[in-house]
């Protein structure tokens, strides 16, 4: 058995003196996992690195065994990506949703969207608006897709400002006013075709939102808990954001100082 395809490196773990076994996110063979040989030496261990796009060959005997990689770097994605705290939690969220996947099932849109989130990751701004996207593309590949294009009590596709726990369907401001309180926010910025960014709060939200469906259709029914790097991710946003806010108060100051 033997094919050759590009991916993503998602993470690897030490197997005997030498070798390592590489988890990948490839486009059309989907996540799967093979061992490269001498994949612990110097010359191999940066290129075996998360966030790096690779081009792939795979041989085994037989179609269900583990099998053998060879790997070349295509793009050194991961020393820019570890300078951000944001980005490696973010890589680190995005490779444990790809975990919630079968292995080998092809999910190429998902190995499309993940080359674009990891050329824009280590923009901390962009990135909690990238990975909540990333999270509602992986709700929908497991067959709980979010409604997100019309009000489900009235139909319309204006000022749709909330989410209903138990349809997961967008409901308008004026329709969804009188339950407000048990709507799940939903940020405009989620909206198909808004074309607006999103704000800390409204990042929260959209994590919020996410984040209960992932619990309810995946985490819970599966018995696991959220990953870990989840709450690094949105800790590593927060301390960002904070720290802009601190430098714009900062700049403010020395405008009316001057």
């Amino acid at each position: 058995m033997e094919w050759r395809d590009e991916g993503i490196i998602l993470g690897t773990r030490k197997h005997g003196e030498t070798s390592a076994i590489l988890e990948v996110m490839t486009r059309a063979h989907g996540r799967h996992l093979g061992l490269v040989r001498g994949g612990r030496s110097r010359k191999q261990q940066p290129v075996l690195q998360p966030g790096n796009r690779v081009d792939l060959l795979w041989r085994a005997r037989l179609d269900e065994h583990l099998g053998t990689f060879q790997a070349e770097a295509i793009e050194m994605n991961a020393a820019r990506l570890m300078d951000s705290a944001v980005a490696v939690y973010g890589l680190q969220t995005m490779a444990a949703h790809l975990r919630l996947l079968p292995e080998r099932d092809a999910h190429e849109g998902l190995y499309q969207t993940l080359a674009v989130m990891i050329a824009h990751l280590d923009d901390a701004d962009a990135a909690g608006e990238l990975v909540a996207r990333f999270e509602l593309l992986v709700l929908d590949e497991l067959g709980f897709g979010l409604d997100l294009t019309q009000c489900a009590a009235t139909g319309t596709r204006k000022d749709l400002a909330y989410v209903s726990p138990k349809s997961g369907r967008a409901v308008s401001r004026e329709a969804g006013l009188p339950w407000r309180d048990k709507m799940l926010a939903l940020p405009a910025f989620l909206q198909r075709g808004s074309g607006l960014r999103a704000d800390p709060a409204a990042v929260d939200d959209a994590f919020r939102l996410t984040g209960f469906f992932l619990t309810r259709h995946v985490y819970e029914p599966r018995g696991i808990e959220p990953p870990d790097a989840r709450a690094g991710f949105l800790a590593a946003l927060r301390k960002h954001h904070a720290r802009g806010k601190a430098i714009a108060g900062e700049d403010a100051a020395r405008e009316i100082i001057t």
